[in-house]
């Protein structure tokens, strides 16, 4: 079983530097203090672009995490694709979208992922880390747009 959600979010930035935040490391990092991620492999600074991979080390949930994300599709400014390559998930996807507004910007996150464990973690999806990464994706859109007005 997997689990599917958006998140969708609305700002004054324009598309192509709503793009390049979104693919930044250095951005992502700052955005992710509270679980000390770190980029350690791969492209660990700067913009990461099609094909490149990084490799993050966090905290979550008390626990040290790695995982190994691949850029597979791009299509600049309209969308990046990053999937788990190594990692704690069975599945991670993670579709990111850019489309120009009157206003600015509309950047759509679409996560899909899978959690290991057979019937425990599908219990872990539905009791927590469904809304967990939510709210992850949603404090690092925060931190992304945070210098313009975000609708």
């Amino acid at each position: 079983m997997a689990v599917t959600f958006e998140s969708t979010t609305r700002t004054t930035l324009g598309m192509t530097e709503l793009f390049d935040l979104s693919r930044s490391i250095d951005a992502h990092k700052d955005s992710m203090a509270r679980s000390r991620e770190e980029a350690v492999g791969g492209v660990t600074s700067g913009l990461i672009s099609l094909g490149q991979e990084v490799t993050w080390r966090a905290w979550h949930f008390g626990l040290p995490i790695r995982m190994t994300s691949r850029i597979t599709e791009m299509q600049a400014p309209h969308y990046f694709v990053d999937e788990q390559v190594r990692g704690p998930f069975l599945r991670f996807r993670h579709v990111h979208e850019f489309r120009a507004d009157p206003s600015g910007t509309v950047m759509v996150d679409r996560i899909d992922f899978a959690a290991p464990f057979g019937p425990l973690g599908r219990l872990a999806e539905k009791l927590f880390l469904a809304r967990y990464l939510r709210q992850l994706i949603e404090i690092r859109n925060l931190h992304l747009t945070a210098g313009s007005r975000a609708e």
